[in-house]
Order: C-alpha cells, then structure tokens, then sequence
C-alpha cells in the first residue's frame, strides 16, 4: 500500500469535512457536497426537474429534511438526526406524533449483529417513514410513548449532478463517474468522491491525450439521467471507469466491464498485476454501483469499476461503522496511485504502423543506438524499439506490445516516442 502522502491526508480530510453532510438522491445535501467539491475542481452543475423523463425512469420529487428525531417523556432525544444524518430513513416522509412504542417499532431499524452501529436504510420510490438506530438503544428503550418527529418536505424540484471536464488532445472521452448520494458513509462513497477530485486535479496539471470528464451524480438515477441527457456524446466515449469504495484498508478490487475485454479491463489488470500489489479482479455483473448503468446493451461502453473491498464485502459497509476512522490516508493514496498508473497506460496506448517494414531498420545511422550509450537500461530500451517495430502493424497497441515482450510498458512507450520522433513508425 502507498505511504501516507500529502494527498492521501488531504483526501482524507476532505472526506471528513463532507461526512456530517446528508446527502441523498436529491435535495440540499448534494447540492451542499458539489459546493465544497466546487472548491476544488470548476464544476458544471445541472439542474433536472422533477417529472423529466430519463430513459426508462422519471426524475422523483425533491426530499430534504431539516429535523427528526424520537423523544421519551420527559423530552428526552433518544434518537436524534442531529448527531447522525444516518438515524432518519432516507426519503421518509413527514411526520409528527406520539405513539406508543409497539407502534413505533414497525418503523425502527437496527443490525442485531452488530448491536452498537446504525444501518443506513432508504425509501426512495414508495413514501414511507422511519428511524435507524443502534440495537442497544432499542433495547434500553422501555415500553410508554414517544414524541415521533420527521421534519421533511418531498416536492417538486430538481435533481443535481455535476461534471468536470479535463481538455486533453483529442475530442474522444474517458469517463470517471462517483455517487454522491450517500449520507454519513465515509467509504461508501466519499472516498471515491475523494480520489476522484484529486486525480482530475493531477490531470489538469498536464495536457492529457483524452479527454477526462469526471461525472459526481447520485447513485442509479443520477447516471441514468446522465446517460439520457448526453446521448449525442456516447459514441465519444472510449473509456471509463466507476470509483467507489476507495478508501477502506483492503485489497484493491477491479470488476470488469461488460465487454469483458475492453482496453480498460486490460489496462487495469495489467497495471494492477505488474504492480505487485495484492489485488483481484472480477467478472461484470449486472449488480453494483453504476458500472451497470454505463454498461447496459444498449451502450455497452468500455466502463469497469474499481473499488478496494467491493461493496457489501465488508461488515461496516451501509452502518454507521463505515466512518472516517475506516478510511485511511493511505489507503486512498494507493487507489490514487493505481488510477494515475492506469490513465498514464491508457493515454500511451496507441497502435503505430512500421514505415519501414521490410527488414530490420538500421537505427544505429539514426542515431538511436547512440542515444543509449551509457544508459544503465540501454539493452532493455534497444529490445523496447525492435519489440514496437516487429508489432507496429496497426493492429498492435504498445500495451501489446509490453504484454507480449514481457517489458515494462514505460520502456516500451518510451521506445515508441523514439521512432516516431525518427521518422519509422507512425500512429
């Protein structure tokens, strides 16, 4: 796993500071979290109003809440959404009663497993109510009646997502897409909101050959909305890659997009295997963050995922476990050091013609050979430029060619800087 870096701290801070936030599939608190990501990165920010048809969904009513909470007798907050945006049912509608607590409990949700933590439970599509809380506060509550309280509004407004676009040389995309719809759940996904705002960051450092457009949307609804509005940019999008997940101490976890094969699944795989990092990679499946969206068969675009420990794979994942004390700068510093490896792979990988074909071309009268003279890796660079001359057949990408030729990639790419620049290859 990478050290701790000014980044990693900086990632990890950042999560702290959106953490208190709740957030759900609309409403301020999305709104909230793009402003403070707004500090980092220049956002665009879109605004879809309730009723609007996105494919086979309709954007819903906007919620937001702005108090709830469950009060013994004597006034008492035994639950309180005020220290924790996880207590209240997202999407519950509102409500102001008493009741009795045998009433009460057909709207309690606890983990009995885990007896001290607080699931995060939602409603978006069918109006309900509801509290999560611990267990063990459940347990300690005695019969009698309780105050119940949701101050919420559903109603018509708007759903809000917000993208980022890094230029790069040409017009064709890559996509890196995040949910910012959860609420108090640190690696789920702010982390991978994290990652994500500092790996455009980097990118704008440099002139990428792609273009980069980074996608913050809610979860299912926010890139099917995407997806809906940007259907004359689909056939521009080359690559993309989902981030979640991405700061949590396990191993990292690349799941495949739907092709199966896509340069991105062999760009992650690669980077992930020579890196030497304990990693895995799964097959796609229609079930997990929006990967699925991106890779429906009407799109079937070259989208995978990457996360640490894959969603539900982890006890905390959906509980109020899920913290920034979970996440670790580290971590998150290493996620950010595999997207970086992988975009460097991905912006290189390019397929060249050999302009002289016939033959071994005599390098040393241009100069190549002597080039190397010194080098500690000249054996291994001379290898790298007949590896890409022998595959330059516009058919071969360089990754290809590192695969094949067992070279590091960024020999190879260097080599293939080299002939190009003396006139033997051409892209």
């Amino acid at each position: 796993m990478a050290p701790v870096t000014a980044d990693g701290e900086a990632m990890h801070a950042l999560v702290e500071r959106l953490y208190p936030i709740c957030r759900s599939i609309t409403g301020d608190g999305v709104r909230a979290t793009l402003d403070i990501v707004g500090e980092y990165l220049p956002l665009q920010v879109h605004e879809v109003p309730t009723g609007t048809q996105v494919l086979d969904w309709t954007v819903p009513q906007e919620w937001n809440i702005r108090d709830a909470y469950i009060a013994d007798g004597t006034g008492h907050r035994v639950v309180d959404f005020a220290a924790s945006s996880l207590h209240v049912l997202g999407y519950s509608v509102p409500v102001s009663a008493v009741m009795p607590l045998a009433e009460l409990r057909d709207h309690l949700h606890t983990l009995p497993d885990h007896p001290s933590w607080v699931p995060y439970r939602t409603s978006y599509y069918q109006p309900q109510w509801g509290f999560c809380l611990a267990q063990e506060t459940l347990d300690a509550m005695p019969d009698g009646a309780y105050e119940v309280r949701i101050d919420s509004t559903l109603a018509d407004g708007h759903l809000t997502y917000a993208e980022h676009v890094v230029p790069g040389q040409v017009a064709d995309e890559v996509i890196v897409s995040c949910h910012v719809c959860h609420p108090s759940l640190a690696n789920d996904n702010l982390a991978g909101v994290a990652v994500a705002v500092f790996l455009a960051r980097e990118l704008a450092e440099r002139t990428p050959y792609y273009t980069y457009r980074f996608v913050f949307a809610p979860g299912t609804i926010g890139a099917i909305t995407w997806l809906a509005r940007n259907a004359e940019r689909i056939e521009r999008v080359r690559h993309g890659l989902v981030l979640a997940c991405a700061g949590d101490r396990g191993e990292l976890t690349y799941k495949q997009s739907r092709r199966g094969d896509a340069e991105i699944d062999r760009v992650l795989q690669y980077v992930l295997r020579t890196s030497g990092r304990p990693h895995r990679v799964n097959a796609f499946t229609p079930y997990g963050y929006d990967e699925r969206q991106y890779c429906s068969p009407g799109f079937d675009l070259g989208v995978g995922s990457l996360t640490r420990t894959p969603y539900a794979g982890y006890p905390e994942y959906h509980t109020s476990a899920d913290n920034p004390d979970f996440v670790s700068p580290e971590a998150m510093a290493d996620t950010l050091a595999v997207c970086r490896e992988a975009f460097a792979v991905l912006d290189r990988n390019r397929r060249y013609v050999n302009l002289s074909p016939y033959g071994e071309p005599q390098l040393g009268r241009r100069g190549l050979y002597d080039s190397l003279g010194g080098r500690s890796d000249a054996k291994q660079a001379q290898l790298a430029m007949l590896w890409v001359l022998s595959l330059s057949d516009g058919e071969h990408g360089l990754l290809d060619v590192a695969e094949r030729s067992g070279l590091p990639f960024e020999a190879v790419a260097v080599a293939a800087g080299a002939l190009h620049g003396a006139g033997l290859i051409k892209a």
